[in-house]
């Protein structure tokens, strides 16, 4: 299944893409995708629904807007430097240990919101990303049972403001964190939907020019450790994200630096995911 989330920012109902490329809505579901949905059995619910009321159901208007596919979760949680090439471009370590930052949670759009450059900010950086939805609630989960605490999986845009990050007094979690900074989606896929979530090739485009181009296949953690290995420090709830890090192309790796600027339009994609877009804008105090 490919759930999707449509209408105005804060007021999304919950709908589904079908195979023939069409959105219906399921809020006569009664359950918008949160953390109850997840805890209490909605996946196996919407499928159910679905097979009976599929056919029937409201269709939503292609112009709609979609939001970001899950409600807000109780955290993001990302990793750092998970691809060798980007480690290399950042001139660090690879780490021997999986590195963890957080992004606030109301960083979270949907996938073709704008970007908006934060106040004072001046070296905003793009990240394309795969994430996972955590489906039920995880503590100090085995490498081999990981899989199965996974909702399914969604494209992120790990956007960075590199000097809040960087230039800040530390904590990564400052530069990751201004409202828009988390665009999620089109849609979340469940785990039949992606088979092998370390095969996947994931691309970025800055103004039509290729700037990332790989493959989770790249990355030094794999999903299911990612998983274990985060369900060490804290418990997992169903709807958390994880966004598993990023491959080489980022601007703060360029010579020089080409960070992000009003007018410029960011477009990226992971194998089986879809795509996004985002526009690029200034803050507005209004």
């Amino acid at each position: 299944m490919r759930l999707i989330r449509f209408g105005e920012a804060d007021a999304e109902k919950p709908g589904v893409l079908l195979k023939d490329g069409s959105r219906i809505d399921v809020s006569s579901l009664g359950s918008d995708y949160d953390e109850a949905f997840f805890a209490g059995g909605g996946l196996q619910r919407l499928r159910a629904w679905l097979e009976a009321n599929a056919a029937s159901a409201p269709r939503i208007a292609p112009s709609a807007r979609l939001g970001p596919p899950i409600c807000r979760p109780s955290k993001i949680v990302c990793i750092g430097l998970n691809f060798r090439d980007h480690a290399a471009e950042s001139k660090m370590e690879l780490p021997k240990e999986p590195v963890i930052f957080f992004k606030s949670t109301s960083s979270l759009v949907g996938p073709n919101d704008p970007l908006v450059i934060p106040k004072n900010g001046k070296k905003v950086d793009w990240e394309v990303e795969l994430a996972l939805v955590i489906g039920k609630r995880s503590l100090y989960v085995s490498r081999e049972q990981a899989l199965e605490h996974i909702a399914g999986y969604a494209l992120h845009n790990d956007y960075s403001e590199r000097s809040f990050q960087l230039e800040r007094g530390g904590q990564w979690v400052k530069g990751k964190s201004a409202d828009t900074f988390a665009p999620l989606g089109p849609f979340l896929a469940t785990p039949d939907e992606i088979p092998n979530p370390g095969g996947l090739s994931m691309w970025l485009k800055v103004n039509g020019e290729t700037r990332q181009k790989s493959t989770t296949a790249n990355m030094i953690f794999d999903v299911a450790t990612l998983v274990s290995y985060v369900s060490e420090f804290m418990t997992l709830l169903p709807g958390d994200v994880i966004s598993t890090g990023t491959p080489a192309g980022v601007a703060l790796g360029m010579n020089p630096p080409q960070y992000l600027k009003p007018g410029d339009i960011v477009e990226l994609g992971v194998e089986g995911l879809g795509e996004s877009r985002q526009n690029v804008v200034s803050w507005d105090r209004t």
